[in-house]
């Protein structure tokens, strides 16, 4: 096979691991190539974080064999004690979540467990992790300045940071989960940078992510993991997309759902001249005027900060500096605090989906009905046959895949997650909706799920208003495009005459870049 012209670096044979009452792993396969970015993927709850994890030394395999190869192509087999353990034998991780400590500066968050001391002494060499930090900054092409505070590095700078921390023990092989699922375009074209630089240095890659563009971009082996098993892998250069696709999902992606027109009726929401000053100057956005109608779609497309996420917080009255008026069915709502925005109609799903949307502690039955628990008081107690009752229901019709209720919301994958979430909101009777980066870190089968579950939204008159970072979402759900650069509205498009040239010189006005460039 022409795969194994490569050099194997990592071998992980009959992988298998078993939770109380699941098999995350069934006898699985993997291998990892030096130099090369080795892509994982598959469904949310496929076994890709659980194989990760048993490689990065976070979980034991209940059985199966790890080997790492020398120099000579020798294969030795290995046991990942720790995370400590997998990274003194070469293998880090950067995980999804970043992990950093935003008030300290960039060369203490990378030696944070790791510091140096001066002369075998209780006191740090600052100034020695500072050096260290430039050079290893450098190795990755960044001119980030090692005394600079994590909290004022962007959101791209603070993922090189994480990296930056896998390098001090030299790395053969890394692991990066969605490493570019909160980034922007121009990000994530740094980030590339970066990961080309590391296959010159010999670096095996594994990279996993749901943005299956990235995949042919960047990918060279690919391994499609299904229902906890194995199901294909060789290059992705001799793969279709749509193969890929359907042996991750196990369906003919054709019959996925793609967008459609739904019919507008009467006007449901109307935000007029919404403006919300920057702490320290300035404006997050500036005079915006919308409106969504029953039964339509209002797409919202802008680059990193554009202010779109703000705009949304904005309007469920997150900020009390902002100004402009929001009526919903001609009930003025600017004057009401968020609960009150709730009671009328107007419900946020977060784009943050484990740190706003979701009580992590709690059962799914208890994060599906907390923001509507009112509904279900009887002489100031919860009735909990109707609460139950709506769980139930609730539950089928968003199809969450869930044992029992009663389970904790964790044990869920990201897109059945997203489903409670979803629920949650429509738990309290809203008649707009407001989804900000709603398919963020799920798969393509739950995307599809969620892009069904807003159709049916649309055809049952709710008015949704959708943000996404993914042009190719903002095309296939929206009936109307609004574009946000730099705080202001920049474009607006019917379905019918939008175009990807249109909406991208929209976005980049304010970006140094004119709309008729």
């Amino acid at each position: 096979m022409a795969e194994e012209q490569s050099e194997v670096v990592l071998e992980a044979r009959n992988i298998t691991k078993v939770f109380p009452g699941t098999r995350a792993l069934q006898g699985v396969d993997f291998k990892v190539y030096k130099g090369k970015i080795n892509v994982l993927v598959g469904e949310n709850g496929a076994g890709k974080s659980t194989l990760m994890k048993i490689l990065a030394g976070i979980e034991e395999a209940t059985s199966g064999t790890i080997c790492l190869f020398d120099n000579e192509g020798t294969p030795h087999e290995v046991t990942l004690s720790s995370a400590r353990d997998a990274a003194g034998k070469g293998i880090g991780i950067v995980h999804q979540e970043l992990n950093l400590f935003t008030n300290l500066n960039v060369a203490e968050n990378i030696f944070m467990n790791k510091e140096l001391s001066r002369h075998h002494s209780l006191y740090i060499d600052h100034q020695e992790q500072v050096e260290r930090s430039r050079t290893i900054l450098k190795r990755l092409g960044q001119d980030i300045d090692p005394e600079t505070l994590v909290r004022d590095l962007r959101l791209g700078q603070q993922q090189i940071v994480e990296i930056a921390k896998t390098m001090i023990d030299e790395p053969k092989i890394l692991i990066m989960d969605e490493p570019t699922s909160s980034l922007s375009i121009q990000e994530v074209r740094v980030l590339f940078n970066v990961i080309a630089d590391l296959k010159a240095q010999g670096v095996g890659i594994i990279y996993i992510s749901h943005r299956l563009e990235e995949i042919r971009e960047i990918g060279d082996y690919i391994t499609i993991l299904r229902d906890s098993k194995l199901v294909d892998c060789g290059l992705v250069a001799e793969m279709e997309m749509a193969d890929i696709i359907r042996k991750m999902v196990g369906r003919d992606p054709k019959k996925f759902f793609s967008g459609q027109a739904h019919e507008a009726g009467k006007e449901l929401l109307s935000v007029k001249h919404m403006t919300l000053p920057r702490f320290g100057g300035g404006y997050t956005f500036q005079d915006v005027s919308l409106s969504v109608c029953e039964g339509e779609i209002l797409g919202i497309y802008g680059l990193m900060g554009a202010g779109r996420t703000e705009l949304l917080e904005t309007m469920m009255g997150l900020y009390d500096k902002a100004s402009g008026e929001i009526t919903l069915e001609g009930q003025r709502l600017d004057t009401m605090d968020t609960k009150e925005r709730i009671e009328h109609g107007l419900v946020l799903i977060p784009e943050e989906r484990q740190r706003e949307g979701l009580f992590l502690n709690l059962s799914v039955e208890k994060n599906l009905t907390m923001a509507s628990i009112a509904r279900y008081l009887k002489l100031w107690q919860i009735n909990v046959k109707v609460e139950m009752k709506r769980v139930a229901e609730m539950i089928k019709e968003m199809v969450i895949k869930v044992s029992s209720p009663s389970i904790s919301i964790n044990a869920l994958s990201g897109g059945n997650q997203q489903k409670v979430v979803i629920g949650k909101a429509l738990l309290t009777k809203p008649k707009v909706l407001l989804m900000d980066e709603p398919t963020r870190g799920i798969d393509v089968g739950a995307k599809s799920d969620v892009f069904e579950i807003m159709n049916k939204m649309a055809k049952g008159k709710f008015g949704i208003v959708f943000v996404s970072s993914e042009l190719e979402e903002i095309f296939s759900m929206s009936d109307r495009i609004i574009v946000l650069s730099k705080g202001k509205i920049t474009g607006e498009f019917d379905r019918s005459e939008a175009t990807e040239e249109k909406i991208r010189k929209a976005s980049e006005i304010g970006h140094g870049i004119t709309a008729s460039a």
